[in-house]
């Protein structure tokens, strides 16, 4: 059995300088930087590796000495500038042709955007992780009261999809670019539980977010080590014992009402996808259920839960 701490570690992996500034200066100086021209912080990390296999072209400077992979340097031809986006999908396509990366056979054709440049940059879903940056989604706990107490519907994720077999969110989804947290989690919610539009506009409360950095592993599709920092915007939905989520997709197996006592013993013995369970972990401290009086590592978990990244975040979706 975990603790809370446990769990909330397994996810944000990624050292704190806090914890061993040797340890963490050593393992950021292995990493590549990914630079935009204009953008004042780095967008991302590249393993060394990543940086070997990827076929680069002209459009791109690899800086070995300065760790620095460059989109489009300051000197680039101002035609191209406004193309950098074209520029990373031509190199994930020919990636992708020649198998260097087995994490793009799971290619989405949706695109995250890309925070921090002063222009629209996106990027291939399934390359984000190659490149380190940070991605956005969101998450939704939808709960009942009973009688008998708090009751959460939880999912089962399809054995086919990564994590498979894993428990979930009650719905949750990648932001894509130009979409909105609250569209996202509307879209999300109709497609993976059949919730009605109306009922989730009605009913979905914002509840901020939280934020992590972890190393995917190979439940998460495609290599391993490659680094994953996120950012979910939180939404929780009451909803009466007539509304029952019924999956729509091929995302979910079936949905099963769990009491508070079940979901804390599933995450203590890790059945729930790793963010699902931090997500999970600030939906009980929100609501009083986990507390600094029965929970001894409160203020680390608290703290935790909203790590601010090395990288550019967005100020705005």
């Amino acid at each position: 059995m975990k603790s809370n701490l446990d769990i909330v570690a397994a996810c944000d992996s990624f050292p704190y300088y806090d914890d061993d500034p040797e340890v963490y200066k050593k393992l950021v100086s292995s990493f590549y930087q990914f630079i935009v021209p204009t953008c004042p912080k780095p967008v991302g990390f590249l393993l060394p590796w990543v940086v070997e296999k990827m076929p680069w072209n002209e459009d791109w400077t690899i800086d070995h000495d300065k760790k620095q992979v460059v989109l489009l340097a300051q000197d680039s031809q101002p035609e191209k500038i406004s193309k950098q986006s074209e520029v990373i999908d031509e190199t994930l396509r020919q990636a992708r042709k020649v198998g260097a990366f087995r994490v793009l056979e799971k290619w989405r054709n949706e695109l995250y955007k890309i925070h921090g440049p002063d222009r629209l940059i996106t990027i291939e879903r399934a390359g984000s992780p190659l490149f380190g940056i940070v991605t956005y989604g969101v998450h939704m706990t939808t709960y009942v009261i009973a009688e008998q107490g708090m009751k959460i519907w939880v999912p089962k994720r399809a054995q086919g999809k990564t994590y498979g077999g894993m428990l979930d969110n009650t719905v949750a989804g990648g932001i894509a670019t130009g979409e909105q947290p609250f569209e996202c989690i509307v879209r999300e919610a109709a497609e993976e539980a059949s919730f009605p539009e109306e009922l989730v506009r009605s009913k979905a409360k914002p509840c901020g977010t939280i934020s992590y950095f972890s190393f995917r592993d190979e439940r998460a599709g495609g290599e391993s080590g490659l680094l994953q920092p996120e950012v979910q915007f939180v939404y929780d939905m009451e909803v009466g014992p007539d509304v029952v989520p019924t999956p729509c997709d091929d995302e979910v197996e079936h949905f099963r009402l769990w009491t508070v006592e079940e979901v804390q013993a599933g995450i203590s013995q890790g059945l729930f996808k790793p963010n699902c369970a931090l997500l999970l972990l600030d939906f009980f401290i929100r609501h009083g259920i986990l507390t600094a009086q029965n929970e001894k590592d409160y203020v680390e978990i608290v703290s935790r839960l909203h790590r601010k990244l090395p990288f550019a975040t967005a100020t705005a979706l």
